[in-house]
Parts: structure tokens; C-alpha cells; sequence
């Protein structure tokens, strides 16, 4: 008899330039997913059954994760313990090798946690930079990471006043993709986070001189909707921007509409990372079964 199987929980990151999006795609396609390249490295556990990736959060092409997560079963031959969650680590990473993504950290889970369906929330970032006149003054290390608004200029506070009205719950139907793959979900979300601040990466000094400005803007909600990140980052930008007053925010809210949000306004998905998926503490067994 085979051992039993097995469930773990990984928490991944990836650079999303160059895949379609976090799920996997037909091999045949000139851009795959991110879940092809884990599934591919993960056959190299050398399991039972092939290991499928179930992933918690969507991510489109271009998108970046500082982490996401999903679950895996991993059952091994006759007589062979289960893989310690390191070894699920150290493996996967190793055989990712030269791509852009790599496992965080690992957990054993219980046979009904479902790395979708158990999280208690998503939280996102959405980095803008100012004072480029055009998109090639991007800085070289950061490009593909950051969106550059058209002018030199964004009126934060008027941009968080408008954020403002986009807490609680709602329903967001205006900030849903017009191409949402499923039109029948729920666009009644209760967004806990919507907050702009000033961002100090590393490399931020050697950028003062030239006049750049590089902020954050962060959601965190239990789920969103296609595209709606994006979108209400895009809003917001054109308040900044001016090319909308803070109590229109409001108004298309309340359209429920997704056609009366404003033509292209949603921002390029360069700039957007999720940045972490959160769990009830009971679900994973963070005492010696963790690996960093």
C-alpha cells in the first residue's frame, strides 16, 4: 500500500513578467503560467499521482506576487514517510532554478483546508512613481514594477479622500472588468484597506535628485473582484491627476455599472503585487512544520 497522502500549504512569489498569470496555461501557448513551472518542478518529488497546484489568488499577466499561496497533495510510494515540509522547500526551489519564482515557506495542512477557500483575506499594493515625463525616464531597475502616471504631479490627499468612499462594503459591479470570465459572482465586496502612502524603497536616494516620487497604494479585502484593483487604482489616479473630483469615486459606485466607469482610465498591471494572503492561525500548523 502506498503511504497516505499528503496536503501542504506554500507560500511562493514570482516576477510576473513574463508568464500569463499565476494558472497554468496549454503547453502550446508562447507565455505559460506560473502553476506550469511549479507543477513541472514538483514531478520531480517523483509522487504517486501528479501534483496539481491549487492556487489561492489570480494573478494576470504581468502581475507580480510578493507571496501567494497554494495547496498540493504529495503521496509517495510503498514504505517512504511523508517529505518533511524543508524538503518540499529546498526541492521545488531547486528545481525552479533559473525562473523567477520561489517558495517561501511550507506547511502540512489538514486534508480539508483548501488554499483558496480558507483565506481570510488578500492584501495588495499598487506602486506608482511621479515626475517622469515618459515612461522611458522609468529608472532601469525599476521597470515592469511600477506604473509612471502621465503629468509630474498627483493630489495624494484629494486621491485618499476618494479612496476613502471605497471602504465598507459595496457593491462594485463598476469596478468589475467588462471581460469578467464569471459575470454571475458577486460584486457585494467589503474592502478593510484602501490606503496611499509615500513608499522608501532602498533605492529611493539615488532617485530624489531627479524629482521622482514613488508611492503605494493598498487593498486588503477577503477577495476581489476581476480586475478590480487595477481598476479603482486607475480611478483614483485620475483624481490625482484631476481628471476626476473625489465625490465621483462615489457616483460610480453607485452605477453599479461596469460600462460607466471611465475609458481608459485602469492601470497598466505592471505596477500591481500581491502582497500576502492571510489565514486563520488554526488552519496551519506553524509549530516546527514551517520552513523558511
Amino acid at each position: 500500500m502506498n503511504s497516505p497522502k499528503i496536503r501542504y500549504l506554500v507560500f511562493f512569489q514570482y516576477f510576473g513578467t513574463k508568464y500569463s498569470g499565476v494558472m497554468e496555461t496549454l503547453t502550446d501557448q508562447p507565455m505559460l503560467g506560473v502553476q506550469n513551472y511549479l507543477e513541472r518542478a514538483a514531478q520531480n518529488l517523483r509522487p504517486v499521482t501528479p501534483i496539481k497546484f491549487y492556487v489561492s489568488s489570480r494573478t494576470d499577466t504581468g502581475v507580480h506576487a510578493l507571496c501567494n499561496s497554494a495547496h498540493l497533495d504529495v503521496q509517495r510510494g510503498v514504505g517512504k514517510p511523508p517529505f518533511p515540509a524543508s524538503v518540499i522547500v529546498a526541492a521545488l526551489n531547486y528545481h525552479l532554478k533559473a525562473e523567477p519564482i520561489r517558495i517561501l515557506s511550507a506547511y502540512r495542512v489538514s486534508d480539508n483546508f483548501h488554499a483558496r477557500f480558507s483565506a481570510l483575506s488578500r492584501t495588495y499594493i499598487y506602486r506608482l512613481v511621479t515626475g517622469c515625463s515618459h515612461h522611458s525616464q522609468i529608472p532601469v531597475f525599476e521597470r515592469d514594477l511600477c506604473w509612471a502616471p502621465k503629468g509630474d504631479h498627483l493630489n495624494v490627499p484629494a486621491m485618499q479622500e476618494a479612496a476613502d468612499s471605497l471602504l465598507g462594503t459595496h457593491d462594485f459591479s463598476t469596478f468589475r472588468s467588462v471581460s469578467s470570465e464569471k459575470p454571475f459572482k458577486s460584486p457585494i465586496k467589503t474592502l478593510a484597506q484602501a490606503d496611499i502612502r509615500p513608499s522608501s524603497g532602498f533605492m529611493s536616494h539615488h532617485y530624489e535628485y531627479r524629482g521622482l516620487q514613488f508611492w503605494e497604494l493598498e487593498f486588503k479585502s477577503r477577495s476581489f473582484l476581476y480586475r478590480q484593483v487595477r481598476r479603482m487604482v486607475g480611478a483614483l489616479v485620475a483624481v490625482g491627476q484631476g481628471r476626476l473630483a473625489p465625490y465621483h469615486i462615489k457616483e460610480l459606485l453607485e452605477m453599479r455599472d461596469p460600462l460607466a466607469y471611465p475609458l481608459n482610465t485602469m492601470a497598466p498591471a505592471a505596477g500591481l503585487f500581491l502582497k500576502s494572503v492571510e489565514y486563520d492561525d488554526a488552519d496551519v500548523d506553524t509549530e516546527g512544520n514551517a520552513a523558511e
